[in-house]
């Protein structure tokens, strides 16, 4: 890890143990198709919690609705203490209450999102102008310790085109982390990268998860997920199944999450 990793850390007061998510009841219903049933999860500061299950088990809307990309139909949604699905429905938040919260929570996607007209280092350094009202050159300066951190510095001024997919991920990973978020998502970020660029990525994530960082983790990575996961969440058919430690992987006490970790290994 680099001093630049450390010192992005330097000054935030250790909290582990303490929630920083709290998701009560949520439901998310698409139609007539109701996707999340009632999902109860706290997620600690400083835990990497990792979410697994089958395709359409809903853990990628339950991943969306933490930072209101997805709205929860119901339930309630604290993050650092703060209330923010109580307003769905009736009323929606304002939008600056959106971004309130999505200045505490980051966000990695399948897809890189980068904009193909900028560099890696000005598509760092963007939401540091728009979101955090950096001038710049502060913006273009704090964008390098970041591409540093990612091991991308000398990438800085190349366009997404001439990157690799793991390259341009590294890249997505840098621009969430320059806002500093309390809580960092991850949603299948290595599903779209060929077999051999998956690596570079995932050990990426892992000096993520060494500094501290809250990480909530979509992943079939199965081998990742046993060395990070603080925290395994199984779910199927819009429920938690079952949740554990350390010893999920060999200890499933249900059999849908014991055949599902049989059957991706």
């Amino acid at each position: 890890m680099t001093d630049h990793t450390t010192a992005s850390y330097e000054g935030r007061p250790s909290q582990e143990g303490t929630p920083i998510v709290e998701l009560t009841d949520i439901k998310k219903q698409f139609g007539e198709l109701e996707v999340l049933k009632g999902i109860d999860l706290v997620v600690n500061r400083g835990e990497n919690v990792v979410l697994l299950g089958p395709s359409g088990s809903g853990k990628s809307t339950l991943l969306r609705t933490i930072n209101l990309l997805e709205p929860p139909t119901s339930g309630s949604l604290l993050v650092d203490g703060e209330e923010y699905a109580a307003f769905w429905p009736p009323s929606k938040p304002s939008a600056n209450r959106v971004l309130e919260l999505r200045r505490k929570v980051g966000m990695v996607f399948q897809q890189f999102n980068l904009f193909p007209n900028m560099t890696a280092l000005d598509n760092v350094a963007l939401p540091l102008r728009s979101v955090r009202r950096l001038s710049k050159a502060d913006a273009r300066e704090r964008a390098a310790v970041e591409l540093k951190r990612v091991g991308l510095i000398e990438r800085a001024g190349h366009y997404p085109a001439q990157l690799s997919g793991g390259q341009q991920q590294r890249v997505a990973i840098a621009r969430a982390l320059a806002l500093d978020p309390q809580v960092l998502l991850f949603d299948e970020p290595t599903s779209a990268l060929d077999p051999e660029l998956v690596g570079e990525v995932l050990k990426t994530m892992r000096v993520v998860a060494e500094s501290g960082m809250t990480m909530v983790v979509v992943t079939h990575e199965i081998g990742f997920a046993k060395e990070i996961g603080d925290v395994n969440v199984f779910m199927d058919q819009g429920r938690v199944v079952e949740t554990g430690g350390r010893e999920f992987y060999d200890e499933c006490r249900t059999d849908r999450a014991r055949e599902f970790i049989k059957a991706v290994r």
